[in-house]
């Protein structure tokens, strides 16, 4: 199970992070939001993509959406997200749940400068109802990703 990659993958690396398990879906933003009682902006949301050179995730205050050209300039390349039966396949993380954090494949992350906006946002955590609660300057820090303006 997905989400027990991301619990173990804290604990190996000492992150003290709870993941946030829910009976209710959260594979949405909209369905995340009313779970964990907060506005939709405060949803990390992760978007797939391919690359020329490989794969991306994408993360995003949950009300903010990718901007074409802005994308284009950042990566020299048209936006192509992976279909949904080849995310799992290459995240290791089921649709709903994918995350940033105990990938299957190196994978490029990139964090939208929409998430500075916040204090604490909630990315998904490894399943289509669980959620982790991180500043996006930890955020930056856990995964190692490089900051971004691509989104609108």
């Amino acid at each position: 199970m997905s989400v027990e990659s991301v619990k173990k993958y804290f604990a190996e690396n000492d992150y003290n992070y709870d993941v946030l398990e829910f009976e209710a879906s959260t594979a949405t933003v909209e369905l995340a939001a009313q779970a964990l009682g907060v506005q939709p902006a405060l949803i990390a949301k992760t978007m797939s993509f391919r690359l020329k050179e490989g794969y991306a995730l994408v993360l995003a205050a949950g009300d903010r959406r990718v901007d074409n050209r802005k994308y284009k300039d950042v990566f020299n390349q048209k936006a192509k997200m992976l279909d949904l039966e080849e995310v799992q396949e290459i995240t290791g993380h089921p649709v709903g749940g994918v995350c940033p954090f105990a990938l299957k494949n190196d994978i490029f992350i990139y964090l939208d400068s929409s998430l500075k906006e916040y204090e604490f946002v909630y990315p998904a955590a490894g399943s289509p109802n669980s959620a982790v609660k991180i500043t996006p300057e930890e955020l930056q820090a856990v995964t190692g990703g490089d900051w971004v303006d691509i989104c609108k």
